[in-house]
């Protein structure tokens, strides 16, 4: 039985080359400092030419680690003139040492771009409860800043990897009142991912003249349908970490937080948030499907979330997604375990194009066609249940034997 349900398009934008360091006004780089035992790159810098108006949201897991803590503090007036980002060590659950190892390594930082400690933000990823080796990410950070360049942004995106298969890079551009605004962005991420603000970070800049207000408002609308819809396996890092950078280097008025220049940045903030949370999802650890789960007809957007999540995170139905199998059974499960108000007799899921269930009882459908519509490496699962007109998407993927062995031997 094929689905009658309708897909919404998605927005798009030009795509511009040069990720993080598109917009004008910044340089990056990415070095090895020997944090990781491979000897790839695992230190990143991205910086502009002055401290610029920056917002970040984080973590709201409870041992949030001391980059977080640390950056929070810096970041409280506004703005930023470079980050420092390191992988193969989180730096979290490291006590009083772990923080002064975090303040040491933006007065480094700070030292070499010659700028305030406090125009300095940290983050780090990679292994938790393990202290930093500051000697090597300190003569890190100098190698780093040496070697910034407006043609770095392939290097930083490799060096803030961990598990992760591929960077992640994105830029957009957009047009208003004849300016051309343009927002890049980078991301890690393929395990412990479920943000609430897995290990995830993200780092965005944009060359619109955003004030801080600006800044925040923006960031914060983009996170909350991209980043903060997305889930590996449900668990929320130490250490996430999402930040917008500002130079007004296109030009022009500030932008402050209302109106049609706004809206028109927001807009691209949204869209290269977008693109990098499902490159992370695409990622996760071990997966073989990226897997779209939409929901609608719910009494309101906080339900369809929660039905969304709830059927996203469920290891069986992500189990199921893996071996093709149209388990409506799972979804059902799901969603009657998550809290959304339902009307069990209304329920309808479609797998793939293919509905499996209408009226919250099973129908006949082709298992062998449904298998082979399983078997693509992007899936849509979409669920109505009829009961208001509200809607939310959630992106996951499936879990796999791989997803397993990678996690059993991450410090080995």
């Amino acid at each position: 039985m094929t689905s009658a349900m309708g897909h919404e398009p998605k927005d798009t934008l030009p795509f511009v080359e040069g990720g993080i360091t598109a917009p004008r006004g910044f340089v990056a780089s990415g070095v090895s400092a020997g944090l990781k035992k491979s000897g790839k790159r695992d230190l990143a810098v991205i910086a502009a030419q002055r401290a610029v108006p920056t917002a970040a949201v984080y973590t709201t897991n409870t041992m949030a680690a001391a980059p977080i803590l640390l950056t929070r503090e810096h970041l409280s007036s506004g703005r930023c003139r470079a980050i420092v980002v390191n992988a193969g060590n989180a730096n979290a659950c490291t006590g009083v040492q772990g923080l002064a190892d975090a303040r040491a390594t933006a007065d480094a930082a700070a030292a070499a771009l010659g700028c305030a400690p406090a125009e300095v933000a940290i983050a780090s990823t990679g292994v938790i409860g393990v202290p930093l080796p500051l000697p090597l990410v300190v003569a890190g950070v100098a190698d780093a800043v040496e070697v910034l360049d407006a043609a770095g942004a392939e290097a930083a995106a490799e060096a803030i990897m961990t598990t992760d298969t591929f960077p992640k890079r994105m830029a957009v551009a957009v047009d208003f009142a004849g300016r051309r605004y343009v927002v890049g962005g980078m991301a890690k991420g393929s395990g412990m991912i479920e943000p609430h603000m897995a290990t995830m970070l993200a780092f965005l800049t944009t060359d619109a003249p955003l004030d801080p207000d600006a800044c925040d408002a923006a960031l914060r609308a983009g996170v909350a349908r991209t980043f903060n819809r997305i889930t590996v396996d449900g668990d929320t890092s130490t250490n996430d970490m999402v930040l917008l950078m500002a130079s007004g280097a296109a030009g022009g008025e500030p932008i402050g937080p209302d109106g049609d220049a706004f809206a028109a940045v927001s807009r691209a903030v949204a869209h290269v948030c977008g693109e990098l949370a499902r490159m992370v999802v695409r990622d996760g650890e071990g997966a073989t499907k990226l897997i779209e789960v939409v929901v609608r007809g719910a009494v309101s957007e906080a339900d369809a979330e929660a039905a969304a999540f709830s059927i996203a995170d469920s290891p069986l139905f992500k189990t199921a997604v893996f071996g093709g199998d149209a388990n409506w059974g799972r979804v059902a499960m799901a969603v009657g375990k998550s809290g959304a108000a339902v009307d069990p007799t209304l329920l309808e899921v479609v797998f793939a194009g293919v509905t499996t269930c209408v009226e919250g009882t099973g129908v006949l459908f082709d298992e062998a066609a449904a298998a082979a519509a399983l078997s693509s490496d992007e899936v849509l699962v979409e669920v109505d249940l009829h009961v208001g007109d509200a809607s939310a998407t959630v992106w996951t993927c499936d879990l796999t034997y791989d997803y397993v062995r990678i996690n059993g031997e991450y410090r080995s």
